[in-house]
């Protein structure tokens, strides 16, 4: 009769090969953690350093770049910034290229009725705007577009005096332009120009949009930044 083969290796109890994986698992997440946290870069090529047997250790120096901001972004962020205090967020509109900052201002906040006379919260704008761009004179050189929209019907008859839209744009113009100027800002920076109805921002017929056709833009081209 043949005798039982005696158990070379006794087997382990089912829980210890259990217990086995978790402090595996436990030791790959506490690694995880750790790889995941920030880490002084400085101190761990020094730790490094004493295994590679480095007699002395020279800290590496990281430089952290900025990110890069265009130029005619932050003037209009540092506009924004002003005159969003004094004007309501329908009364204006901006936007940027890489050569201008572009600030709109629309009819119903800035002007006085269907007009060209300047309101006192429009004033008051022009007055955050015209520090910003003394500021800026010092720092680039520059040319300041004025551009003027007028769009006239039933709801918005001419003013008294003015003969047509392209007239009525052209006031409207100047009269940023010269309130501009007034705060010190160079006369030969300026270009004043009318659109009358020939460039409308909104074709279709409803009254809220159409009366945001009528506006001044202020155009800032950027030419080339000062050292």
């Amino acid at each position: 009769m043949a005798r039982e083969k005696k158990e070379e290796c006794p087997s382990i109890p089912g829980w210890l090969v259990s217990f086995g994986d978790l402090m595996s698992l436990l030791l790959t997440f506490f690694i995880l953690l750790y790889a995941m946290s920030t880490v002084d870069v400085t101190k761990a090529l020094k730790f490094i350093s004493y295994f590679q047997g480095e007699p002395k250790y020279k800290p590496m120096q990281i430089n952290v770049v900025p990110p890069i901001v265009p130029f005619t972004t932050d003037v209009v962020q540092k506009i924004k910034k002003r005159i969003k205090k004094i004007l309501p967020v329908h009364a204006y509109q901006m936007s940027t290229t890489t050569k201008y900052a572009m600030i709109r201002l629309f009819n119903d906040v800035v002007f006085d009725g269907n007009g060209y006379a300047l309101t006192p919260k429009a004033k008051k704008a022009l007055d955050e705007i015209a520090q910003v761009l003394k500021k800026l004179q010092k720092k680039a050189s520059f040319k300041i577009k004025i551009q003027g929209h007028a769009f006239i019907d039933e709801d918005f008859p001419l003013p008294k005096g003015v003969q047509d839209a392209w007239e009525l744009s052209v006031k409207r113009a100047e009269a940023v332009a010269f309130y501009l100027m007034q705060k010190g800002i160079d006369g030969s920076l300026f270009f004043i120009s009318g659109y009358g109805d020939t460039k409308p921002l909104y074709t279709w017929n409803n009254p809220l949009l159409k009366r945001r056709n009528n506006r001044v833009e202020i155009l800032i081209e950027v030419h080339k930044k000062l050292n």
